[in-house]
């Protein structure tokens, strides 16, 4: 595995979820294959899990971790060809290119702009760092997926699971904000791989891109999808067709102890950072079917999986 940005970046899942799952239960156990190699992580966006998970992840592997708040530095040109005469200091050709040479492996969180619908899905600052960078890129979220955290997901459900092909429904649920698709992107990525039952369940009009959701059952009435699944997961996601948009929504989508009786005693899940009361009632994310906190501390391990096996490699 060179690269980590999507699924299809990493040979052997199953084999990288069964590392994860060994990592967990020694952390510190393969120090020496990360001495005197540095990882840089570039942050364009806010981040509490990813950011820390993901450092901790290279402390315990013994590399030296630099975090870069890149909002905060010379502001970055990704067109070619242009004449930079305007904000942007910095073109990403020598920028990749000189970082680079400061790291062994480069980290990269990026949202989209939630506006141009065809650039966002190119992925384009993932991919050009991709493109002029010389050492691997692992994603710490793109325009339009979050494979850690979707490993991190995968991990959980692995440990929590009470029988061989739990039902897992993805439900959308409401926000004050437009918000990206990559988290709900990537969860259907990863889970089409994973020995589960998967549904989705959202509002007409919050229908994903078919790349990631084509063929996976749709259930257009919350509580009916409710039924009989052993693991919810809420996440908000803006419309795609019309993209970006916050679209009317009529009915109560919030998870809250009710729906969650109609499943099989359910867990419920969330990435986090989540609102409360919002997205979901404090007695569903405060019960102990919740795996909120799980699936953070697995972030660590999903993070540390991927780094360890891409140093193999260097």
């Amino acid at each position: 595995m060179h690269h980590f940005t999507e699924l299809s970046d990493v040979p052997d899942p199953h084999k990288l979820l069964d590392q994860a799952q060994l990592i967990k239960n020694n952390p510190v156990g393969n120090q020496q294959i990360g001495k005197n190699k540095t990882i840089v992580l570039l942050f364009f966006n806010p981040s509490l899990r990813t950011r820390i998970s993901t450092e901790k992840a290279a402390l315990n592997l013994n590399m030296s971790c630099i975090v870069y708040d890149a909002s905060q530095g010379w502001k970055l040109e990704f067109e070619k060809g242009i004449t930079m005469n305007t904000d942007r200091a910095e073109h990403i050709q020598e920028a990749a290119a000189v970082i680079s040479q400061y790291a062994d492996i480069i980290g990269i969180r990026t949202f989209p702009s939630l506006i141009d619908k065809e650039k966002d899905y190119s992925d384009a600052i993932l991919r050009q760092f991709q493109k002029y960078a010389s050492v691997p890129i692992i994603s710490l979220e793109s325009a339009i997926r979050h494979p850690l955290q979707s490993l991190a997901d995968w991990i959980t459900i692995e440990e929590f699971k009470e029988k061989k092909q739990p039902k897992v429904v993805l439900t959308w649920a409401p926000h004050p904000k437009a918000l990206p698709q990559a988290v709900s992107n990537s969860f259907l990525e990863w889970m089409q791989i994973a020995d589960v039952d998967l549904m989705i369940t959202h509002p007409k009009g919050y229908e994903l891109a078919p790349e990631f959701s084509s063929g996976i059952p749709t259930e257009y009435d919350q509580e009916k999808a409710f039924e009989n699944a052993d693991f919810i997961y809420a996440k908000n996601w803006s419309s795609y067709e019309q993209y970006g948009q916050r679209l009317a929504v009529r009915e109560n989508w919030t998870v809250t102890p009710e729906k969650m009786a109609r499943t099989n005693n359910a867990y419920f899940m969330h990435c986090l950072p989540v609102r409360r009361n919002v997205v979901v009632a404090d007695e569903v994310i405060e019960s102990d079917r919740s795996l909120v906190i799980s699936q953070a501390n697995n972030r660590t391990f999903a993070a540390q999986a991927v780094i360890q096996e891409i140093l193999k490699l260097l």
